[in-house]
């Protein structure tokens, strides 16, 4: 799904915290968010994913404004995830569960993404009770299982062990491969963007730089 970004002010209160004269994402690429702490970069994406109105200015999704049919095909993924107090298994077919999906596509995609990801021996724990290098990838596979258009992740790998971070970063470059995935990603780890990101935008003070 391509993005368009115009003239997109967000102001809390009397300051700005983002100004995008005119930014683009297109369909299949995988996009790094970086910068210093207060840029805006989380609130872009908030934005992006509906979850926080903007003040003024436009943003497209194919040519489309954001609505319901479309926050469908958009699933963001917070740097603290949220899992609800249940099995890792139900967790992850959650977005299925919702859309009404077949009971039988529901276990392939689930056991598909649970290897992926390295979670299948975790099935049946509670998840609320996982590490937090184990809440990630359980979450992660919440998000890719019912394949969106659009995947919005802040500090996909924050605080994390080496191992883990390899197995996320290799399962969201293969499902941006399978699926000409955009994806736009915050990270403070400037070889983690320049090794995954074919674009890396710099913001500062809610601009990009």
């Amino acid at each position: 799904m391509n993005i368009q970004v115009t003239n997109l002010i967000k102001k809390y209160q009397d300051k700005t915290v983002v100004d995008m004269n005119s930014i683009g994402f297109l369909s299949g690429n995988i996009y790094g968010v970086t910068g210093d702490n207060g840029a805006g970069k989380t609130t872009l994406l908030k934005i992006l994913a509906g979850l926080e109105n903007h003040d003024s200015g436009s943003i497209v999704y194919n040519d489309q404004p954001l609505g319901p049919s479309l926050m469908k095909k958009i699933t963001y993924l917070s740097q603290t995830p949220y899992l609800m107090r249940s099995s890792v298994y139900e967790n992850i077919i959650y977005p299925l569960k919702i859309r009404n999906v077949d009971s039988k596509i529901i276990e392939r995609k689930a056991f598909e993404i649970m290897e992926e990801l390295q979670v299948t021996e975790l099935r049946d724990q509670l998840a609320t009770q996982l590490s937090g290098g184990e809440s990630q990838k359980v979450a992660l596979s919440r998000a890719l299982v019912f394949d969106p258009e659009v995947l919005l992740l802040d500090e996909p790998t924050a605080s994390i062990d080496p191992a883990t971070i390899e197995i996320i970063e290799e399962a969201i470059k293969k499902r941006n491969k399978l699926q000409n995935m955009t994806i736009i990603m915050i990270s403070h780890n400037i070889d983690q963007v320049k090794r995954m990101c074919d674009e890396i935008i710099y913001m500062k003070k809610g601009k990009r730089i």
